[in-house]
Formats: structure tokens, C-alpha cells, sequence
């Protein structure tokens, strides 16, 4: 018999969570698939980086295979919203107008463990139609007659959930994530003849998504689930799995539904594996756009390969935050996110991500005019797309500059972005835009490779640091200061930003400081 460890519940609905029949199914997950997990952890990191495709999987690029069609009840994902798992935002996510919903236990997410216990309360009523809220000032939060299809993201292979432990060892926050979900959610879903539909992160190899298609099968066995309820989508978000789209859906099989452009990571995950590489120094981070030369590679391709197996194929997430004060310069963002959704339209996605809801209408729009009344445009087909290794790997040729402000704005943003993470909070509004960990990840680890390659000093950067945090006391005054944790704040910027090590994740030494 194993020896199951777990936090007290945060609240009587979430003991209901937290079941003794929950609970042994994700000791079930742990047991048969845990030590797996932590090998392909242990693969990652004695792996070099990847300088082309993979010839022993040459067969599987180039086969003529598809993934199971669409399901009936989710074939139009033109516009997929995105966010954390805070009961008020899930109902103002689902009324949004957006096709999708994805209730986000990852990036958006500050794991604490009663925002990992409470999301699920929040999913269940969700499904059910029953979740409500009432805010303190007065007003009434409800479903409408029409909502969005509910999508959820575990966390990463990575992250542990230190809450629960079996015989002294963590459980996957993944497994966690999406057992807990299975469990209470799948039955529910099923009886309503609606997807199980996920979203699965940080994947660096095809092994990495043949170990979900195993926990998959596993769960629809042992909870009685109908074939083809579980399907996932796939962010290519990190560059070694650039190198192994196709290898990923086919591991991914029959669970396989298509392929997401994860932008904000994918740049974070190019600094980090050429990280002490000067040919791979990038610039200001509002430089890299989705036109650059690297980015455009790895875009085209994953609309290519998507579209050639039958997958659909999603594009990047539109973080703006639209401004109500300044009328002008939120029609000149709103115009940009209609024109970066117009490029992705017509380079075949299927669809896209945003935000927030003020911006749904703009991406809307944008495929509305390619895909008129059609649910989708798998059937595009990118002959024209060959992209080499070289392309992937062209981050030379990223044009822009590395310049006070954007050193200034990458220090400011992370060091927010970690205080509010602290406090429970994982996607947070900082200058109009929805920062979540990706985006905080390239602030810190551009600073890091800008000092390592001495763009910039260390020195320059604290002197930088204790400005930024001047301002930002100012601003929130006193006690919004002291409640935003500035000492341990600070010292997990400076570890993941300036230590001489770079941590692969700025959220694990972080999440050393939530309860």
C-alpha cells in the first residue's frame, strides 16, 4: 500500500474534489506513469540542442496518415479565449463570444493549492450550468444561453504538486491537473455528449506526448469513458518540438486535435537552449514579431503539417488589455490585433487565441472573412511551405535593438509579474497587456543572456532593478507594496534573472514561496 500525503482542503466543496475515489485514481496515474515522467525530465536535460529533424522518425514525416476527424461539437475554434480558473473569469471566458474556452491550470495559473482545488469546483458548476458569482460591488455573474466550449490545460511534465504526495514524492502537477478533471468532468461531459478537450504545454519530444496518449487510454478504460472523448491540442512552444510536429500528433493518435502556435514560450524556449550562444542574442522583446524570420519558419510549417494529418492548426495569443481612458490608441491596438489575426487567417489557422473579451470581435472578424460560414480550413493545404532546419534556426537575422526601454520594460514586467504570482494571481494586466509566466520568462531570461553575452551589465541591471521598484512602490503606495512579498520578490528575480546558473523555469523556485 502506498502512503498518500495530502493537504487539508481548502473549503467543503473542494473535499468533494479531493474524494477518496479522486484521489486513488491519481495514485493509480502516479504509480504507472510517474516514473516515466520524471525519465523524460531526465532526457531533456542530457539532450543537445536540435540542429534538425529527426532521421530515425524520417517515415512518420513523411507518411500519408490523418487523425480522427473533427468531434460534432467543437469543429469551429476560430476564436479561443484563454485564462485562469477564478470563478468570475471562467463565466465572463465562456460568455465572451469566443468559440473555445482554456481554463488554464498552467501559465495563467498561480498554483496555489486552493486556486488547483477550487478551479475544479469552478469546471464542474461550469458544466453544469450552475456556476454563479456575486462580487462585492453588487453585481450578478451568470451563463448565457450560449457559451463557449470549455477546453482546460494541466500544467507541464515539469511541475510538481507538492501538496500531494505519494510515499514522499510529489505527484505530476499534470497528472494532478488532468486526473482530477477526468475523473469529476469526463463522466459529465460524456452525458452530454460533449469532448473531454485539453491543451497540453511545454512538450519537448514525441515520447513526452506518447506518455499523454498512454495516460489517456489508461483513464477512458478505467473510468468507463467513450472512445474518442479525449482529444488534445498540442502548443508547440519550445524548439525542440519545432523539430517534431508531426511526430507529435502521430503519438498523440487517436487523442490528437491539432497543433498551437505558443508564441511567447516558443521565444523563450529559442533563449534558453542557445543561451550561451552569441549567435542567438535577441533583441527588445516587442522586436519579435511573428514576421520575423525564425517565427515565420516555425509558423508556416506548423500550418503545413497540421493541415497534412488532418489537425488543426491554432495560432499565437493577442495579449492586449484594450484601454477604455485613451479612445485612439485603443482603436490603434485593436487595428493591430485585427491585422496579426488577418496574417494568421490567411496562412491557414484554423483559429486563434486572445485574451481578453473586448478583443474577440477584431480576431473574429479577421477569420470570418477567410473561413465565411465554413467551420474550418483544414483542407488548405501549404505546398508551398519547405522549411529547413536553418530557417528554424535563423535567429540572426531578427532585426531590431537592445535598448534601455526594452531592458527597462523586461525588468519591470518580471519583476511584477513574480509579486503577483506570489500573491495567487498567474496572469496579470501590466502595460495593456495580459503578462502570464510565458511572457515573464522571456523578460528574465533575455535579461540573463543580455548580461551573460555583456550587452549589459549586472550591475546596470540592479541599478535598473531598484528604479523600477521605486516606481512601482510610488505607484501602489504603501500597503499594496508590503502585500506584494517585495523582499522575496526581488530575490527570485535576481536568481532566475541574474544568477550564475539559469534556472529552467522561473516558476520552480518560485513555487518553493505559495502555499
Amino acid at each position: 500500500m502506498s502512503s498518500l500525503d495530502i493537504a487539508p482542503a481548502p473549503d467543503e466543496r473542494a473535499s468533494e474534489i479531493l474524494s477518496d475515489d479522486a484521489l486513488a485514481f491519481i495514485a493509480e496515474l502516479h504509480g504507472r506513469f510517474g516514473e516515466r515522467r520524471k525519465e523524460l525530465l531526465r532526457a531533456r536535460a542530457e539532450r543537445k540542442p536540435p540542429s534538425g529533424f529527426l532521421p530515425e522518425t524520417e517515415e512518420i514525416r513523411k507518411g500519408d496518415w490523418q487523425v480522427p476527424p473533427p468531434r460534432p461539437d467543437y469543429e469551429d475554434r476560430r476564436v479561443e479565449i484563454t485564462g485562469p480558473t477564478d470563478r468570475k473569469l471562467v463565466i465572463n471566458a465562456l460568455n465572451s463570444g469566443a468559440k473555445g474556452f482554456m481554463a488554464d491550470f498552467e501559465d495563467a495559473n498561480s498554483p496555489t493549492w486552493r486556486n488547483q482545488v477550487e478551479g475544479h469546483v469552478n469546471l464542474i458548476d461550469a458544466i453544469e450550468r450552475t456556476i454563479t458569482y456575486d462580487g462585492a460591488d453588487g453585481r450578478h455573474y451568470e451563463l448565457d444561453d450560449e457559451v463557449a466550449t470549455l477546453l482546460v490545460r494541466p500544467r507541464g511534465w515539469h511541475l510538481p504538486e507538492k501538496h500531494l504526495q505519494i510515499d514522499g514524492e510529489p505527484v505530476g502537477g499534470g497528472l494532478m491537473d488532468f486526473g482530477l478533471y477526468a475523473f469529476h468532468s469526463g463522466p459529465r461531459l460524456a452525458e452530454r455528449n460533449l469532448g473531454l478537450y485539453l491543451y497540453l504545454p511545454k512538450l519537448e519530444h514525441h515520447q513526452e506526448a506518447a506518455l499523454w496518449n498512454d495516460v489517456f487510454e489508461f483513464t477512458r478504460e478505467a473510468l468507463g469513458l467513450p472512445p474518442g472523448l479525449i482529444r488534445a491540442t498540442v502548443l508547440i512552444e519550445t524548439l525542440p518540438a519545432a523539430f517534431q510536429m508531426a511526430e507529435i500528433i502521430h503519438a498523440l493518435g487517436e487523442h490528437s486535435y491539432g497543433l498551437n502556435a505558443g508564441r511567447w514560450d516558443y521565444i523563450f524556449s529559442m533563449i534558453k537552449v542557445f543561451r550561451d550562444d552569441p549567435d542567438f542574442v535577441l533583441p527588445d522583446r516587442n522586436d519579435v514579431k511573428m514576421t520575423v524570420p525564425f517565427m515565420k519558419a516555425y509558423t508556416e510549417l506548423l500550418v503545413k503539417t497540421c493541415h497534412a494529418h488532418g489537425a488543426f492548426a491554432m495560432g499565437g495569443m493577442a495579449a492586449l488589455i484594450p484601454s477604455r481612458k485613451d479612445a485612439e490608441a485603443n482603436q490603434r491596438a485593436i487595428d493591430a490585433v485585427r491585422e496579426d489575426k488577418e496574417r494568421e487567417a490567411k496562412a491557414g489557422f484554423d483559429g486563434t487565441w486572445v485574451a481578453h473579451p473586448d478583443v474577440v470581435d477584431a480576431a473574429k472578424a479577421a477569420f470570418d472573412e477567410v473561413l465565411g460560414s465554413r467551420p474550418n480550413q483544414i483542407d488548405k493545404q501549404r505546398y508551398d511551405v519547405e522549411v529547413t532546419p536553418e530557417q528554424l534556426l535563423d535567429a540572426a537575422s531578427t532585426p531590431g535593438e537592445i535598448t534601455e526601454e526594452g531592458l527597462r520594460n523586461d525588468v519591470s514586467v518580471g519583476f511584477q509579474y513574480i509579486s503577483f504570482w506570489l500573491g495567487g494571481r498567474g496572469a496579470a494586466g501590466i502595460n495593456n497587456l495580459m503578462e502570464d509566466a510565458a511572457t515573464a520568462e522571456i523578460s528574465r531570461s533575455q535579461i540573463w543572456q543580455w548580461v551573460r553575452h555583456g550587452k549589459v551589465s549586472r550591475e546596470r541591471v540592479l541599478e535598473v532593478l531598484d528604479e523600477e521598484m521605486g516606481k512601482i512602490h510610488a505607484e501602489v503606495g504603501d500597503e499594496v507594496w508590503e502585500k506584494g512579498r517585495p523582499e522575496e520578490t526581488r530575490r527570485i528575480f535576481e536568481q532566475v534573472a541574474l544568477g550564475e546558473d539559469f534556472p529552467e523555469f522561473l516558476t520552480l523556485p518560485a513555487y518553493e514561496l505559495i502555499d
